[in-house]
């Protein structure tokens, strides 16, 4: 089951690419292979509600890969893996569905470069071996450049470059720190591993431990992406393509976040509950400054850009602050907003077609003239920005209840974010389809294809603000590791003097 929920997207893009004379099909084919590899997750959604919270994993694969330098084929999946891969699978439909009439050039490759990234990122939530894990990080890295160098917009092949020059330094840094630690359980224990459970408890003086856990959090963090190594991310997400954007948003972001929580916390304990004061600071500067910085863009792209950055910083926020209300927070937050900015980015996708222009000050009064699609911009500007009722309220706010506990200032903090992000949706929603219709905009509505996408995006953001035990319940032997590491962090030991 593991390998074959790695497999059907790739090899479905690589049909898709050899069919590419014929674009129907290779839509079809690709299409197909995203719904396939959801189905096949799915298949364990029940299995996960009853065996997730006991402990072990839900499926297990191991096979020997290279083993004269201890590298196996060491593949999982919990809970949480559960959770991403089911949302790998369901964006992979979603960013094929927003190309349909998008992309009419060399079509074929266009799918299979979005299907190998769908690819690596699911290959990236189920490995358990550090160097299986490195292989298919980078494996998202080469399809993502392609598909915003050559399908982007304008700025396109600058905007590739700073994209593959941040995260590529960032991995490097990565398997550096995963390099070191093997060699240093092999002078311990006298095995060769990259093995991730056999590497927890490796002995490390404090200097090397600190060493190797700023190289997985730096790693991570550019991916996330954490103030200040966001930069690349407004580029690359105005210059992409909308299938693009939606990948870069809802899935590579959160490869970031998965990592920390999966390894970078875990395998170093000491050195993550020294560092976990800075993490959070660092995530409550990137609540505030990416919804400021949001606030002030006049692009619709550019604005959901930033404002990814002041919501992934209410992730780390939660990651780090050593809470469990918070860590459940963090895992809701990363569905939540793979859900609600993949759906922005495909309605800025689809108002760039009709209007060839994403510039607020030009689009007012769209609702006159497609009411269909000023409601849904207004719908999912009001997730993002938290509206009760809604699944990204339920992951922000418990967030700010969890971390208020610990470290009140923090949360005081974050929830300033909270409130301007309000500030920057609104201003999103007035300028975008309200207001006076000033170019006399006569565009075509939602066509069925869009309302079908967008309805059933809208109602995951619906159920899992009313009901999102099913991800409480899956997550929580997937938290248990890093809630027990941070136990000890420096906000929860001053709430314990307090």
């Amino acid at each position: 089951m593991l390998t074959w929920l790695i497999v059907v997207p790739f090899a479905g893009g690589l049909a898709a690419w050899l069919t590419a004379r014929r674009p129907w099909l290779a839509r079809a084919l690709a299409l197909a292979a995203c719904g396939l590899q959801l189905a096949l997750a799915l298949v364990s959604w029940s299995e996960a509600s009853s065996s997730a919270a006991s402990g072990p994993p839900l499926l297990e694969q191991r096979a020997p890969w290279i083993p004269a330098f201890g590298i196996s084929y060491h593949l999982a999946m919990d809970g949480l893996g559960l959770l991403l891969v089911l949302l790998s699978g369901l964006l992979g439909m979603v960013a094929v569905a927003s190309s349909w009439r998008e992309v009419t050039a060399r079509v074929g490759a266009f799918h299979f470069c979005l299907l190998a990234v769908v690819t690596g990122v699911t290959g990236v939530f189920l490995s358990r071996d550090l160097l299986l894990f490195y292989f298919f990080w980078e494996l998202m890295l080469v399809p993502m450049y392609f598909l915003i160098g050559l399908w982007g917009h304008e700025g396109r092949v600058r905007a590739s470059i700073k994209f593959f020059l941040f995260t590529f330094l960032g991995s490097l840094l990565m398997l550096a720190a995963i390099l070191g630690l093997a060699f240093l359980h092999y002078r311990a224990a006298g095995t060769l591993t990259f093995d991730a459970a056999r590497l927890m408890g490796t002995p490390l003086s404090p200097a090397a431990g600190t060493w190797i856990m700023l190289g997985l959090f730096l790693g991570f963090a550019v991916k996330l992406p954490a103030v200040p190594l966001h930069t690349w991310l407004a580029d690359a997400h105005t210059e992409a393509p909308t299938g693009g954007s939606i990948l870069l948003a809802g899935l590579l972001l959160k490869t970031g976040a998965y990592g920390m929580l999966r390894f970078g916390i875990p395998l170093l304990p000491a050195p993550s509950v020294a560092f976990a004061g800075v993490a959070c600071l660092l995530g409550v500067i990137g609540v505030i400054y990416g919804a400021l910085l949001a606030f002030a863009q006049t692009d619709f792209k550019r604005m959901v850009a930033y404002s990814s950055i002041s919501h992934m910083g209410f992730v780390l926020l939660g990651l780090y602050v050593g809470d469990g209300l918070a860590l459940q927070g963090a895992v809701i937050q990363m569905i939540a907003h793979g859900v609600s900015t993949g759906a922005l980015f495909l309605l800025a996708g689809s108002i760039s077609q009709r209007c060839q222009t994403r510039d607020l000050a030009r689009l007012g009064g769209l609702w006159q003239a497609a009411p269909r699609l000023g409601g849904f911009t207004m719908f999912f500007a009001l997730a993002a920005l938290g509206l009760p009722g809604m699944a990204n309220f339920v992951g922000e706010f418990l967030v700010l209840l969890g971390s208020y506990r610990p470290a009140p200032g923090l949360a005081i903090a974050g929830a300033v974010g909270f409130i301007l992000s309000t500030v920057y949706a609104l201003r999103l929603v007035q300028e975008s389809v309200h207001g006076p219709n000033r170019d006399q905009w006569r565009v075509p509505d939602l066509s069925a294809r869009e309302l079908v996408t967008l309805g059933l995006l809208a109602a995951i953001v619906i159920g899992l603000g009313l009901w999102p035990q099913p991800v409480f319940t899956a997550a929580r032997a997937s938290l248990a590791p890093a809630e027990r590491v941070l136990a000890d962090s420096p906000p929860t030991a001053a709430r314990r003097e307090r």
